[in-house]
């Protein structure tokens, strides 16, 4: 536990500054180098907030990770979609690894009318602002939704499915993909005017490791209309809109950064794109959140990782733009010993 005491040694005395965080969201230098990360896990949240999550209510968990990201040195934390708010009951949402076509409910207009769809209107948001005196001055919210556009369409039709009704019935497709994106608009909507949300993930893959999911013509008719409207909505209240994606993404990201304009991008694997290649290629037109590579931690040892992250730090002292952290998130399998050491070099 070296590396989580030199951490909590550090940052018990660390004010949080979410300038930091919206300095590299504008594509500028920070006043220090800064972190990101759109999850932990459980195991993080307790060792660093030395609080239990078991047994917590939706609200004292939220704090619990706040306090977790707090203490791991980050001047914002991310913050989930209302209690309860899920596009689908399915048996299968709470298993770590599925099919793609595991999870279909819809597979035509019945199926459509009888779906309970959510309503975004009708969930409780007071958990924002009750959250509000447990945040530490400096600090502000990143705020997440319930999945995204393409995933939950995904998963209400099955991959397979999904595909044969691009060419089967493409009405239909757009019928529910327009009602998913009117859902995750009214969410935005509903969050986005609140004080303690100081910038928002739109968090949606769309690509495996060689492509898309679907093909790019498809992917521009019907899903990135709706997210450029979702980020103007963000922008609308002077705030960032960071995308979260996985996947290969080559043949659209002129799409993500001039025609949506996303402010930010997350989530890189070195199998796709090396995070190095991609600051040199794209740093100067988007912010670069992350980018250490999951096998890349799993399979180095501390000093490899710890100096992988100080030559992206260095990389981008004077161009800004760029904050540390993994490709992903970080999963339970991630040895925490080996984050900790990973983070580290941004903080002392």
């Amino acid at each position: 536990m070296m590396y989580l005491n030199k951490l909590l040694s550090i940052t018990s005395e660390r004010q949080p500054n979410f300038k930091n965080i919206e300095k590299i969201l504008s594509n500028k230098v920070p006043d220090r180098p800064t972190l990101f990360e759109f999850f932990l896990n459980d195991k993080m949240y307790e060792q660093l907030s030395e609080k239990e999550l078991k047994g917590k209510s939706f609200l004292q968990s939220n704090i619990i990770k706040m306090m977790a990201y707090r203490y791991a040195g980050f001047d914002y934390f991310t913050l989930s979609y209302p209690d309860g708010f899920l596009f689908s009951s399915n048996e299968h949402d709470t298993l770590e690894s599925i099919s793609l076509n595991e999870t279909a409910i819809i597979k035509n207009e019945e199926d459509f009318l009888r779906y309970q769809w959510p309503d975004a209107n009708n969930y409780d948001y007071s958990y924002i602002d009750n959250m509000k005196k447990s945040v530490p001055k400096g600090m502000k919210a990143i705020i997440y939704s319930p999945g995204g556009l393409l995933e939950n369409t995904t998963q209400l039709l099955g991959y397979d499915n999904m595909c044969l009704l691009l060419f089967d019935d493409i009405d239909f497709f757009k019928k529910v993909v327009d009602k998913v994106g009117n859902t995750l608009y009214k969410f935005y909507e509903n969050v986005m005017g609140n004080d303690l949300i100081g910038a928002a993930i739109v968090n949606d893959d769309w690509g495996f490791n060689t492509q898309t999911m679907i093909n790019e013509k498809w992917m521009k008719q019907f899903i990135f209309p709706w997210q450029k409207k979702i980020v103007k909505l963000i922008h609308s209240y002077g705030k960032k809109a960071i995308l979260h994606s996985c996947g290969q993404l080559e043949n659209v990201m002129d799409d993500v950064i001039n025609d949506m304009a996303f402010d930010a991008k997350h989530s890189f694997e070195d199998n796709i794109l090396p995070i190095e290649q991609v600051i040199v290629e794209y740093g100067d037109k988007i912010a670069i959140l992350g980018g250490i590579d999951l096998h890349y931690i799993c399979t180095h040892n501390y000093q490899e990782i710890q100096h992988r992250a100080r030559q992206l730090l260095t990389m981008t002292k004077k161009t800004g733009g760029y904050a540390l952290g993994t490709g992903n998130s970080v999963p339970y399998y991630i040895e925490a010993e080996k984050y900790y050491a990973m983070i580290l070099t941004a903080l002392e």
